[in-house]
This record gives structure tokens, C-alpha cells and sequence, in this order.
């Protein structure tokens, strides 16, 4: 009897010590996610159109699931394609794409740029890590399918780092979408997240915590993560064209993380590696035609695929 009884009794301990370090594996994702998304970013500079010498309209678009996204919109007379541009997850404010949307008007491209939810003048309170802000793409090309002008106008996404993953999943999710160009987007946040817990802490604890990650995701998205993710999206492109883009060295997203896209990738895509560390892909993000060989490769896959109509 006293045997049993100390049975239960390490048995008891054994678990509540299990049950301790599920508990602290479980929380270190939570308490470095929630600072990170549970917030609404405001963006200390904003970009005009006018400082680059052209006119945009400002408008908005509801989402399926209620929210009232901020967008701008640079028109052009009879446009290739119409180009969707997002930024990242805390900056910088989607209207940085100003500088592309002259570039791209002065090639017959027009552009739609948009502060994902919870940026901006976009509604909401938590950033999504790209789960859903693919629902403020679908308004955005739902937007542009009931406008007369640009119905049957060609539709590319372009996206920067969460934009980018942005970019991804909402060409894997809206068939109406007819091409990508994505710039260091990250392959799926467990990986993120565990290559750079990896860089700060102990590599085994990194481990340990990352098959953790999705279940707090899940846990406060209620979405199905497992499937809304660039290595599962972009499996989605069918033959659709797709420029995918990152910087070797990246120091924000790691190189690996394109790897892994491209691995899961139809063999068709098209990619640009650029050496060093540029997140941004190029330095002269807000004049693009500056940096010769990045405004060769961009413009150069949209003559190839979107050409004059």
C-alpha cells in the first residue's frame, strides 16, 4: 500500500513537472508574439503622391470579415496590369510605393497600394502575420473587378517582407490574381520564428519551443495555419508567373527562408538574389528606376508577362 502510494505520488510529480514545461514552452511564444502583433500601427512618415509628381485617389474597401482597409489608387489610360503593393509588418507605410507607382505609370502600369489591417488608416487591432490580411487583398481585387475601367485589366500582387508572405498566400488564395512579385518574404512563421530565436538563444531550446508555435498561432488566429503559408500557397500558382526576390545576407528575413519557397515552388518561377544585406531589396526604394538592375528585373518580368494589350 505504501508502495502505491509513493507511485502516485512521483507519478504526480512527474506529470506537474511535464505539465511545467509544456506550460513554459508554450509561453515564450506567447509573450514574444503578443507584443509584436497585439497593436495598431502608426506610421511616423507617410509619402504623397505629389512629392513624386503624380495624382492618387484615396479609398477604402471592407473586408469579408468587417474591417475598412485604406488604399490609394494611381490610375493609368488603358494599363497593362494593375499592380497591388504592400509593405511589412510594423513599416514602412505602404505609401513608400509611391516612388514604384510613378515608375510603373511611366511604363503603363497602374497601382493600387494599401496598408494591410491594424496599419495606418486601415481598421483593426492585431496584426495577423499574414493568416488573414489575404482578406485585404480579396477586397482590394473584389474592388477592382467592379470597376468598369480595370475589370478585365491583369492583376499582380507585390509585396515586402509580411507583405511579401502577404503576396503569396493571396495569389495561392484568389485565382483572380494573375501574377507575383514578392521580396523577402519569410516561408512560414514557425520557421521565422525559430531561426531567429535560434540566433539569441540556446539552439535545443530553440527546438524545443518551435513545434509550440503553431499551436499559439492557431490559438489566437482560430485560422487554419497549417495551410495559409507561402511553402503551401505557392504550390497554389499553377502557371501563373512569380518573381520571387531576397537579399543573401538578410538579416531580418534569413536566406533559407527563400530557399524553402523556392523548393516548394512551381520549376517555372522566376528569381532575383541580391548580395548583402538589403531587406528592401534595393536602397532606392522610393526611386527604383535609380537602381538599374533592380528596375531592369522588375519591369523586365512585367514586359515579359503583362505586356501591351
Amino acid at each position: 500500500m505504501e508502495k502505491k502510494k509513493k507511485r502516485k505520488i512521483i507519478i504526480s510529480a512527474l506529470l506537474g513537472f511535464i505539465l511545467l514545461i509544456v506550460g513554459f514552452l508554450i509561453a515564450i511564444p506567447m509573450l514574444v508574439i503578443n507584443p509584436m502583433v497585439n497593436r495598431h500601427v502608426n506610421f511616423d512618415e507617410v509619402w504623397k503622391a505629389e512629392d513624386f509628381g503624380i495624382e492618387a485617389e484615396h479609398f477604402f474597401v471592407n473586408t469579408d470579415d468587417g474591417l475598412k482597409i485604406s488604399a490609394y489608387k494611381v490610375d493609368v489610360e488603358k494599363p497593362k496590369a494593375i499592380i497591388i503593393c504592400l509593405s511589412g509588418i510594423h513599416n514602412p507605410s505602404a505609401t513608400i510605393y509611391f516612388g514604384h507607382a510613378r515608375f510603373f505609370k511611366e511604363h503603363g502600369y497602374a497601382t493600387i497600394l494599401f496598408d494591410m489591417r491594424a496599419h495606418g488608416e486601415s481598421d483593426g487591432d492585431i496584426i495577423c502575420l499574414g493568416y488573414k490580411e489575404y482578406l485585404d487583398t480579396k477586397a482590394i481585387v473584389q474592388y477592382i473587378k467592379d470597376d468598369s475601367e480595370y475589370k478585365n485589366v491583369p492583376i499582380v500582387i507585390f509585396g515586402l517582407s509580411m507583405g511579401g508572405v502577404t503576396a503569396i498566400n493571396s495569389i495561392g488564395e484568389i485565382p483572380e490574381i494573375d501574377g507575383l512579385i514578392s521580396l523577402s518574404a519569410y516561408s512560414s512563421w514557425e520557421e521565422i520564428f525559430y531561426e531567429l530565436m535560434a540566433y539569441q538563444s540556446p539552439d535545443f531550446l530553440a527546438k524545443m519551443v518551435k513545434p509550440f508555435v503553431p499551436l499559439v498561432v492557431f490559438t489566437k488566429y482560430k485560422v487554419n495555419i497549417w495551410s495559409i503559408k507561402p511553402i503551401r500557397e505557392i504550390k497554389k500558382l499553377g502557371n501563373r508567373p512569380a518573381l520571387l526576390m531576397h537579399s543573401r545576407e538578410d538579416s531580418q528575413v534569413p536566406f533559407s527562408n527563400f530557399e524553402r519557397i523556392i523548393k516548394y515552388s512551381p520549376s517555372h518561377i522566376e528569381t532575383f538574389v541580391r548580395e548583402g544585406d538589403i531587406h528592401t531589396i534595393t536602397e532606392s526604394f522610393t526611386e527604383p528606376d535609380k537602381d538599374i538592375e533592380y528596375a531592369t528585373r522588375v519591369l523586365g518580368f512585367l514586359n515579359k508577362h503583362f505586356p501591351d494589350r
